[in-house]
């Protein structure tokens, strides 16, 4: 796996969803890790016996998954962190937060 060892900057989320997406995007995409917001992460089912090759790539996706969260999680106060209830992977949380400030902008602007 390539590990990058530069200091990666965290777009910081202050509430406008619009703007941080778009850096955070950016900074997954040049991570490539963005397909863990597009795809999200699907565990395998309790009992399902994998090859090999299969259990690599599910533990390979989990990885990339906790890595997304972990950039997430680092762009968030606690309060915000907070009110995002399903953090069982990296799509949800991006959801949760685009859901809610998605929701938030539109109720101000009627």
């Amino acid at each position: 796996m390539n590990e990058d060892k530069t200091h990666t900057k965290i777009p910081f989320f202050d509430g406008h969803y619009d703007h941080w997406s778009e850096l955070m995007e950016n900074l997954l995409r040049a991570k490539g890790l963005f397909g863990m917001i597009d795809r999200g992460f699907v565990p395998s089912l309790e009992g399902t016996l994998l090859s090999d090759n299969q259990q690599a790539l599910l533990d390979d996706a989990r990885l990339k998954d906790h890595q997304v969260k972990h950039y997430l999680f680092q762009a968030l106060d606690r309060s915000t962190f907070e009110q995002i209830l399903d953090r069982s992977s990296a799509k949800v949380v991006w959801e949760s937060l685009k859901n809610q400030y998605v929701e938030m902008k539109r109720s101000r602007s009627l």
